[in-house]
């Protein structure tokens, strides 16, 4: 049986959920992962009670066995940068090319209160699902590391 959970500030995950949810991403975002401490806290960053902060949570199981999850983060602006930013989305390797990401992303952005952005490396193919569904490149991002 295949189930999606939205999780948010109201209702949060456990500590274990969460612990397995960070496994997940930090394995099946590939080459394009981060650091399981990275993801922790954007997580965390979406459960999060201070002004500004929030987010929301989005995982899909077949059984007990995660398939698929969004991570989603304010951003604290609104008009000039979008409120939110897809922080993660990944699904389990063995699940690709069915169409769950495509879901995924819409249910994102339907649960999504204003504008979006994210983040895609040239060479990722998620961005031809981006693409599709509307994301556009305005800017070349550009950043100093300190």
């Amino acid at each position: 049986m295949v189930r999606m959970e939205k999780f948010h500030l109201m209702r949060k995950p456990s500590d274990e959920e969460i612990s397995r949810i960070v496994g997940f991403l930090h394995w099946h975002l590939d080459e394009f992962r981060d650091s399981a401490d990275d993801i922790r806290k954007a997580i965390d960053y979406a459960f999060s009670e201070e002004p500004g902060k929030g987010g929301f949570l989005l995982v899909r199981y077949d059984q007990d066995k995660i398939i698929s999850c969004v991570v989603m983060n304010k951003t604290g602006m609104q008009g000039y940068i979008p409120e939110n930013i897809l922080v993660y989305i990944a699904t389990h390797c063995d699940y690709r090319g069915q169409g769950i990401g495509k879901i995924m992303l819409e249910e994102s952005v339907n649960a999504a209160d204003g504008n979006i952005a994210l983040h895609v490396e040239r060479d990722n193919p998620a961005i031809h699902l981006y693409k599709r569904a509307g994301f556009t490149n305005k800017y070349l991002e550009m950043r100093l590391q300190k």
